[in-house]
């Protein structure tokens, strides 16, 4: 099953093919074997045998000189046993490193948008150009990685500050702490399926899920497109009455479902015996999921409070 994720899509791609225990084991016995001593040659005293002809030098190889080993330990490419291997710690290491940097900058964020309110708006299309950096790039670059969660913590924080002002100009507060929770308590669930089977992560979920997510990534498009010219009150579709709660619904349950391709992936990059060094590319992508939930929560819970009797 291949996931359609463009970040967890290029590990799908390193696992096919990829050198495992077979070839590792071929790989020792050819050193021993090229190690190996030689038969001694017979004595004058012993009956002569037939003589097979010498074996010609491998290419490159000076005849009567040991075959050539390539120094140092192996780098875990698709020619090279991998002997550091992912695990779940390094995931959830990794990913605690990149929440640790981002609560940060979203105070900071937070703090200078009334002050600089154009800031959070560098910052979210900075936030994309590094998303999209670390979902193209072949190797894994933590320090690139790092970056995107400082950058999306001063957008985080900065749009936070947007709907919470808007929200309390409403008579509506608390709305940063219901996201926040709202956020934690939807990954937990989808952490609770996923574990419990009680959702299958198949072939059939992920087509489901990839026709789902583009009919939404079209909608809103055309809503984004719809606001410039004032619909729903600037909001596009989703302050359209009832249709924009339903479309803000909508978001809020592919943004979940979402985490489960993200668990089937780590889990399938840990059985695949995956680096460790792609544990930076896991939480990335884990990321990327929680901010996108993060914000359509809050953007349900903005509209639903502008609805407000």
């Amino acid at each position: 099953m291949n996931n359609k994720n463009p970040i967890f899509s290029r590990l799908d791609q390193q696992t096919e093919g990829q050198a495992g225990f077979a070839y590792a084991e071929g790989v020792t016995a050819y050193g021993q074997a090229s190690r190996g001593a030689r038969p001694a040659a017979p004595t004058p005293t012993q009956a002569p045998f037939p003589q097979q002809p010498p074996l010609q030098a491998p290419y490159g190889q000076v005849p009567g000189q040991a075959p050539r080993v390539p120094a140092g330990p192996p780098t875990g490419s698709a020619y090279e046993p991998i002997t550091d291997r992912m695990t779940i710690d390094d995931v959830i290491v990794r990913g605690g490193i990149l929440i640790a940097v981002l609560i940060p900058f979203a105070i900071g964020g937070y703090n200078l948008a009334p002050s600089m309110p154009w800031l959070y708006l560098v910052s979210m299309f900075v936030g994309l150009g590094l998303g999209i950096a670390n979902a193209v790039k072949k190797t894994v670059s933590p320090p690139l990685i790092v970056a995107y969660a400082a950058v999306q913590g001063v957008f985080l924080g900065g749009i936070s500050w947007a709907y919470n002002q808007w929200a309390r100009s409403n008579g509506y507060e608390g709305l940063l702490s219901q996201a926040i929770i709202g956020t934690l308590v939807a990954f937990v669930v989808m952490l609770a399926l996923y574990k419990s089977r009680l959702v299958k992560v198949d072939g059939r979920f992920v087509k489901i899920m990839m026709v789902a997510m583009v009919s939404y990534l079209v909608i809103a498009l055309a809503s984004f497109v719809s606001a410039l010219f004032g619909v729903g009150g600037g909001w596009g579709f989703y302050g359209v009455g009832g249709l924009g709660i339903v479309l803000c619904m909508l978001g809020v349950a592919l943004a979940a479902f979402s985490l489960m391709l993200d668990f089937e992936s780590i889990n399938r990059g840990i059985q695949a015996g995956l680096p460790a060094r792609e544990s930076w590319r896991m939480a990335f992508g884990l990321l990327v999921t929680l901010i996108w939930l993060y914000l359509e929560i809050l953007r349900l819970l903005a509209i639903l409070a502008a609805n407000r009797d």
